[in-house]
């Protein structure tokens, strides 16, 4: 499905960061950045340009090839890693920072995920995601189509209680991020991080 998304020759979610990290940037402290579900690039990129040490981590190889198209571009540095995430595990207190922007999974999938991000995290560390909440679901302009693939705060502050969270916050924002992501988002925003 992502190869075949990716495949456009537009870059579909664009060449710039994602709002909430670009705003939020100095939250991360410097050093080693994973970005999960990272597709196209737009936002290892640019956290490399910004000075981290970065490794984006991708299922599709179609979306990694731009990903490297674009750090090229842009004359910066990142590790690619290609996997699908269930067949990948997070080294433990190995990362000054986890990065997941939309990046959605079924429950069983994300709770898997997110205890590997707490052990993940090296102490410090912060955690920035962003996701689509099932409020989505009445605008129809970006994110999966279906809510069990979406998160709540509630969601994320019971798998994530062992962080300390900095920010949670569910809002309605103007989402204009490419070609597919172009309209009102009912998003879920969150910095957390390991004590």
């Amino acid at each position: 499905m992502w190869d075949d998304r990716y495949s456009a020759e537009h870059y579909i979610y664009g060449k710039t960061p994602n709002d909430f990290l670009r705003e939020n940037v100095t939250a991360l402290p410097k050093g080693k950045i994973l970005c999960l579900g990272d597709g196209e690039g737009r936002n290892s990129v640019f956290l490399a340009r910004q000075g981290y040490d970065l490794t984006a981590l991708d299922a599709s190889r179609v979306g990694q090839d731009k990903a490297r198209r674009l750090a090229e571009e842009q004359q910066v540095s990142i590790t690619f890693i290609h996997s699908d995430i269930n067949d990948y595990t997070i080294e433990e207190n190995a990362w000054d920072g986890i990065v997941s922007i939309f990046f959605h999974l079924l429950e069983p999938e994300r709770r898997r995920l997110h205890r590997q991000v707490i052990a993940g995290l090296k102490q410090g560390g912060v955690l920035l995601l962003e996701a689509y909440t099932p409020r989505q679901l009445m605008f129809g302009d970006g994110g999966p189509s279906t809510e069990d693939l979406m998160v709540t705060p509630e969601c994320l502050a019971q798998e994530l209680e062992s962080l300390h969270f900095h920010h949670l916050q569910e809002l309605e924002r103007d989402v204009t991020e490419g070609t597919h992501h172009a309209g009102t988002g009912a998003v879920v925003q969150a910095i957390a991080s390991k004590p």
